[in-house]
């Protein structure tokens, strides 16, 4: 199977070399775990160091705020975008019902998934791109009304993501939860995301206040092994980097 390196430092190593090219993977997690660093270093690393451009849809947040957050690790987006290696396509001022001034945007009257699609495999096909994130599911539902019309929704992505050959990381939201509880679990906002990805990690917290620990779990991964236990993971001034247990409990 051709892998995919993620450009997330210890965690292709939990994928016995990366993710499977070409698949959909779900990033799932409480707020403030870490979804929206995790995709962006996805697609940055992946034009910077591998030289896989990228498409960044966001439906949550503005494009600018994108660009002025990610400096924090040192990414320079505007940079790569300008050498057309990374793309951003502006998905919320059309959910907000608002013009962007984005080169990449949808438009406010045109904030349907068919015309989302065609929007975002334009933009991919003008820089050759190869990775793709959809950030998030929830925030690209707002206007659908039940769990049938989100699933045909993420089953478009994941037909495009299949017949595009790109490798999309789609992120989804759930309430804080403890994976060690012995409770239910929730993967994913609708849970249904989880059974169409062919992938599923899941960024949580592990204990609370001052002695909380960012943690990554590896749910599934079609077409690989994988680690199956639950990891500490830490935001640096470089990025996410996912940790051995040992190194930090040990």
């Amino acid at each position: 199977m051709e892998r995919l390196e993620t450009g997330v430092y210890g965690l292709d190593e939990l994928l016995a070399g990366g993710l499977p090219k070409g698949r959909m993977i779900l990033v799932s997690g409480a707020c403030g775990t870490g979804k929206s660093i995790f995709s962006m270093q996805f697609i940055y690393k992946g034009a910077l160091d591998y030289d896989e451009p990228g498409v960044f849809v966001t439906f949550d947040e503005m494009p600018e705020k994108i660009r002025q957050d990610m400096l924090q690790f040192g990414w320079n987006i505007k940079e790569l975008e300008e050498q057309e290696k990374m793309a951003i396509i502006d998905a919320t001022s059309a959910r907000a019902g608002t013009p962007s001034e984005e080169e990449n945007a949808i438009l406010p009257g045109q904030f349907d998934l068919d015309r989302i699609i065609v929007e975002i495999l334009s933009v991919a096909r003008k820089i050759n791109a190869k990775r793709i994130v959809i950030d998030s599911v929830p925030a690209m539902a707002f206007r659908l009304e039940n769990a049938n019309e989100i699933r045909r929704a993420v089953l478009k992505i994941a037909y495009m993501v299949a017949r595009s050959g790109m490798t999309a990381i789609i992120t989804s939201e759930v309430e804080e939860q403890s994976l060690s509880s012995g409770q239910s679990i929730k993967f994913s906002k609708y849970e249904v995301e989880e059974y169409v990805a062919d992938g599923v990690i899941m960024l949580n917290f592990l204990g609370v206040g001052s002695q909380a620990t960012r943690t990554m779990y590896i749910r599934k991964m079609r077409g690989t092994k994988h680690s199956l236990e639950i990891h500490p993971l830490e935001i640096t001034d470089k990025g996410m980097e996912i940790r051995k247990i040992e190194e930090v409990f040990g």
